[in-house]
């Protein structure tokens, strides 16, 4: 059985200073700098960086030839890791992810990054569906505070809802830490 680490979106414009700023990104960015570490050591071939690319500048993030688009040092891709580009929430569409995961008998995916709620939350669930053996590391992941008719719910408040869901009936949830002491 073959494990692939999927690293979503921990590009510049959600940390500070950035278009699309999220609530602790730094956090999420150095818990997800450890598990690609592990990956790095232990199935330096089964690493894909994903990367989105606004194709509507309406979005107003992740801007072609922008610093905001690109990956975050902290988890900057090495010459040989892969890198897919997207341009819709799943990591799956309409992208090259699943052929190449494919090609490489991959059976369990590793999913960390941004933002919990849209990305995140869209990948884990086509990869599911997909029939990886899906585990995210829940503080790996970053979010925002969302509002609907005035009403504020807090990145914290989002980011569980969403993990909460997720751990229901989808994947396996892990910390950073418990990942890696229960693969060390």
């Amino acid at each position: 059985m073959s494990t692939a680490l999927i690293i979503v979106d921990i590009q510049n414009d959600y940390f500070s200073n950035g278009r699309m700023e999220l609530v602790n990104p730094d956090k999420a960015a150095t818990n997800a700098a450890k598990i690609l570490e592990w990956f790095r050591t232990y199935h330096k071939d089964n690493i894909f960086h994903v990367q989105h690319i606004a194709s509507d500048p309406a979005l107003g993030f992740f801007l072609p030839d922008t610093e905001g688009v690109k990956i975050n040092e902290v988890v900057q891709p090495l010459e040989n890791e892969n890198i897919i580009t997207k341009h819709f929430p799943n990591s799956f569409l309409k992208t090259e992810l699943e052929r190449k995961l494919k090609e490489k008998e991959i059976t369990k995916v590793v999913i960390a990054g941004m933002m919990t709620h849209m990305c995140i939350d869209a990948t884990v669930r086509a990869a599911v569906d997909l029939g990886y053996d899906t585990t995210l590391i829940e503080d790996a992941c970053a979010t925002l505070d969302l509002s609907y008719e005035g009403k504020v719910t807090t990145a914290d408040q989002v980011h569980n809802a969403f993990i909460s869901a997720l751990e229901s009936m989808y994947a396996k949830v892990n910390s950073a830490e418990d990942f890696l002491a229960a693969n060390s």
